[in-house]
């Protein structure tokens, strides 16, 4: 699956214990109605924030996770979690705008050098 949003915040990295490390990115949707999506990268995947920031455009690849949990006094809670694996930065609109359409292109020149018989010339 995946999710697209403006970066709110890149947390730090958090050494949950000290085989499990984890780092939160939160994100806001570009929709009618947007929402705040909190994406953990754990382990070795926590290092594919490190060059990303607030305010950007990202895609990120997640899976779900869900898990079940047991309280002291017995009483089970479930809980589901957005894992990411991979993110990558949307190309920003500004750079869209730059790049010249096609009315901006430069028409080229029509050939005039074709002769009748070479119309004639096909293989088949």
């Amino acid at each position: 699956m995946e999710v697209q949003g403006k970066i709110k915040l890149v947390g730090n990295v958090q050494e949950i214990t000290d085989s499990f490390r984890k780092r939160e990115l939160i994100i806001v949707t570009q929709e009618q109605y947007p929402q705040t999506l909190c994406v953990e990268f754990v382990q070795d995947k926590t290092d594919l924030l490190n060059d990303f920031q607030e305010g950007q455009e990202v895609k990120i690849g997640i899976n779900l996770r869900g898990r079940e949990w047991k309280n002291p006094e017995g009483i089970i809670k479930y809980f589901t979690s957005l894992q990411g694996w991979r993110i990558e930065l949307l190309q920003d609109q500004n750079l869209e705008d730059e790049q010249p359409g096609l009315d901006s292109l430069t028409p080229f020149e029509p050939a005039d050098d074709i002769n009748k018989e070479d119309l004639d010339d096909l293989p088949f």
